[in-house]
């Protein structure tokens, strides 16, 4: 949402109020550590009627609950307040926005953090045959059976990706509300861009009743453009600094869900075993303790993730495929090693492996007990960061690819910078 804002406040007569809990304004730092977004970005807080983001994965259900139900009354005296927008740009998992528009009189735009193609997914969730939608076994019993069958603009997407979210009943309730209330706002922005979900975006433009706009990759590149970082507090950039050109496979599987303990060990072991030069993000001190041993790579509790990404020296990204590193790996023209946990994160990850053809994907490799072994993660390892590697060589190429396209698309005159533009010219009107 920031960096749409960024792209939004880049042009005359725009300016926008973001609208986040008191815990969210104390963990942005707002304003004082956004100082790029000033003055044209303010923003304003509700109070803490959801649960704290630390620990919310315990109780997803309970989280999604409490953003359906408590937001909305503190939401609308804040507005009492603040001389009336133009229209309200609301993330699609915060549906009761619609309706508040529409007692106001004011112009709803549905923010879609997902990938197109996931978002296909979800709004024609209707289409899928109630058997199949309620297990996702395929109608014969066998495995692959494909979304596109069904929902037009899925290529590739697998009955099986959908797991574990939608087989949740209650999650997949919270999931369908949303796209219902989606039905009833005046637009949609997609983070994602033309070039990148041609068959998805499409047809969404076909099927939906109101102007989709795809204004991605919603990232903040032009932070980086501008030379605006955070400062290097743990010395990686000068690590990378110092490593081969494409020598470096750059590790981060997320900052909300994580993988259980035993895959974490196979992850370190495969690492070690693939004697590859790592960059690894680990919020927890003794997980990190647990690698820093290792010769051949490091492990820090944050970083830049767009910066390291594209810094020369790295060459890979072992991902668990949430639609912002995905489309920051897109943006620097890294190929992908993925490990998906839920969500769209599935989705992504066969859109990677099996769409872009710019990386391997590590699902279907796993044991009985669901863990992927330490020889698998070694081997795959080897093939995304070999450079003598014919695959290895037209997975970078196919990624170098995306990355000129998504430059273009956010360029002046490219096809997300027209969108925006629409999307302005639609609320001005």
């Amino acid at each position: 949402m920031l960096n749409l804002c960024r792209l939004l406040a880049a042009r005359d007569g725009v300016s926008a109020t973001v609208v986040v809990t008191e815990e969210w304004l104390g963990l942005l730092g707002a304003p004082a550590a956004l100082p790029d977004l000033a003055p044209r970005v303010r923003f304003e807080a509700i109070p803490n009627v959801i649960p704290s983001e630390h620990g919310r994965a315990n109780d997803m259900l309970g989280f999604v609950e409490a953003v359906y139900t408590k937001m909305a009354a503190p939401f609308e005296r804040l507005l009492d307040r603040l001389a009336p927008p133009q229209a309200i740009v609301v993330d699609v998992f915060v549906p009761w926005t619609v309706a508040v528009g529409a007692r106001r009189g004011v112009p709803v735009c549905a923010m879609c953090p997902l990938s197109a193609t996931m978002f296909a997914v979800q709004y024609n969730f209707h289409r899928l045959p109630p058997a199949v939608a309620a297990g996702y076994a395929s109608p014969d019993g066998t495995d692959p059976c494909l979304i596109e069958d069904y929902i037009p603009g899925t290529k590739s997407i697998r009955f099986t990706d959908l797991a574990p979210t939608h087989t949740n009943a209650g999650l997949l309730d919270k999931v369908l509300e949303a796209y219902f209330s989606v039905k009833k706002a005046q637009c949609v922005i997609l983070t994602s861009f033309q070039e990148l979900e041609s068959d998805a975006i499409g047809a969404l433009r076909r099927e939906l009743p109101c102007p989709v706009y795809a204004a991605g990759p919603c990232i903040p590149f032009m932070a980086l453009q501008e030379g605006i970082s955070n400062p290097d507090g743990d010395g990686y950039m000068a690590w990378l600094d110092a490593q081969p050109a494409g020598s470096v496979l750059y590790v981060s599987l997320g900052s909300f869900l994580s993988v259980s303990a035993a895959q974490f060990d196979e992850i370190a072991a495969g690492l070690a075993e693939s004697k590859a030069r790592f960059l690894w993000v680990l919020r927890d001190a003794d997980a990190r303790s647990r690698v820093t041993g290792a010769a051949a790579g490091i492990a820090v509790p944050w970083t830049d993730q767009l910066r390291v990404l594209c810094h020369p020296s790295v060459g890979g990204f072992f991902t668990h495929c949430g639609m912002n590193s995905t489309l920051e790996a897109v943006y620097a023209g890294v190929p992908m090693l993925t490990l998906p946990i839920a969500f769209d994160q599935p989705t992504n990850s066969r859109l990677i492996a099996e769409v872009w053809k710019t990386g391997l994907g590590l699902k279907e490799m796993a044991r009985g007990d669901g863990v992927i072994g330490r020889e698998e993660i070694a081997a795959a390892v080897e093939r995304l960061m070999r450079p003598d590697s014919a695959e290895a060589a037209d997975m970078r190429m196919r990624a170098a690819l995306l990355k000129d396209a998504a430059r273009a698309a956010a360029e002046e005159g490219g096809s997300s910078w027209k969108d925006i533009t629409s999307f302005i010219n639609f609320v001005s009107r």
